[in-house]
């Protein structure tokens, strides 16, 4: 089969399309045929020799793919049949023709929506969900920033939040992206590239600052993050785009808010933790993806590349140009 490969750390540029060995699935497993596999920052970080995918994971790139049911491996308990339209999320190896997943990983791609549609949701919208309800405790009524509200996760966490009931606040770093998170439901959004967003925030919320903050950035943002964050609040690490060095008293301002820190990445966390955010996304989130729901939730697709171009898909990203999810679609 194909799939996308690198032989060292590096650029963009050292991205190609390889001939390989097509996966067999294991006890428990599906095979699946990929129709599409969307990009994500660990893609990035993982093709730069940043983040390697876990002991007994595949080494090609892709988190998360959408396809249909192409073999069962011994000890499958019936759960899905061949042709099945599927998703799910992964630890690697999206981004090939067939990628082998343990049965209980797979959802269904709801009615009505395309495999390039479904390849935009599980690794975006089961990061946003797990970051608000399992580690967030999101409660009706709250404020919660998200930073890069335009990305993948940040247009998800927008619609969750307000799913949920609570009331979402991005940043972004253009108006262009700030307008695509008010048409997902932001309530209020600010450009961090030339406004302080913890002055803007303190004053959308008449002084008393955000419950709940989703932060990607981590190391820069964490005297404004502080600044407009409640009392009680918790602010929640799932990424270091800036770094993760801190100069300042960090202690002694959370203290002094009684605040909490919370880290989390979806790709370390044990089967048994995912799959439990996975069961109850498909029970509680999933059916809103479906025509006649409401509210209705919407996938995001920025752009779409063939396997082959996935070099240029990666540049997009990297020079933070997408907003939303840049999908890759596999060969027919």
């Amino acid at each position: 089969m194909l799939a996308a490969y690198f032989d060292c750390p590096g650029g963009p540029e050292n991205l190609y399309v390889k001939k390989v060995m097509k996966p067999h699935p294991g006890e428990g497993e599906v095979l699946v045929k990929v129709a599409a596999s969307a990009l994500n920052r660990a893609d990035l970080l993982q093709r730069r020799g940043k983040y390697p995918p876990p002991k007994g994971a595949s080494d090609i790139l892709g988190l998360e793919a959408s396809g249909s049911v192409a073999g069962l491996g011994p000890g499958c308990k019936g759960r899905w049949k061949i042709g099945d339209a599927v998703m799910a999320l992964l630890s690697g190896g999206g981004q090939a023709e067939y990628v082998t997943v343990p049965e209980g990983y797979l959802m269904p791609v709801p009615n009505d929506m395309t495999f390039i549609q479904a390849a935009a949701i599980p690794e975006a919208w089961l990061t946003a969900f797990q970051l608000l309800h399992f580690v967030g405790k999101i409660q009706k009524g709250e404020r919660v920033l998200i930073h890069a509200g335009a990305s993948g996760v940040g247009m998800a966490a927008v619609q969750l939040v307000r799913l949920a009931k609570a009331i979402p606040i991005v940043t972004a770093g253009t108006q262009e992206k700030l307008k695509a998170t008010a048409n997902a439901g932001a309530a209020a959004g600010f450009n961090y590239k030339n406004e302080d967003f913890s002055e803007k925030v303190l004053a959308f919320t008449q002084g008393s600052g955000v419950d709940i903050i989703l932060d990607c950035v981590g190391g820069s943002y964490w005297e404004k993050n502080l600044n407009c964050l409640s009392t009680d609040g918790r602010w929640i690490i799932y990424g270091l785009l800036s770094g993760g060095e801190v100069h300042g008293d960090l202690l002694a301002r959370l203290l002094s808010k009684r605040a909490s820190i919370h880290t989390t990445l979806l790709r370390s966390r044990d089967k048994e933790a995912s799959n439990g955010c996975q069961q109850s996304f498909t029970e509680n989130v999933l059916p809103y993806f479906s025509g006649g729901t409401s509210p209705q939730l919407q996938p995001l697709v920025d752009s779409v590349y063939p396997l082959h171009e996935i070099a240029g898909a990666h540049r997009i990203m990297e020079d933070n140009k997408n907003i939303g999810k840049i999908v890759i679609e596999m060969p027919a």
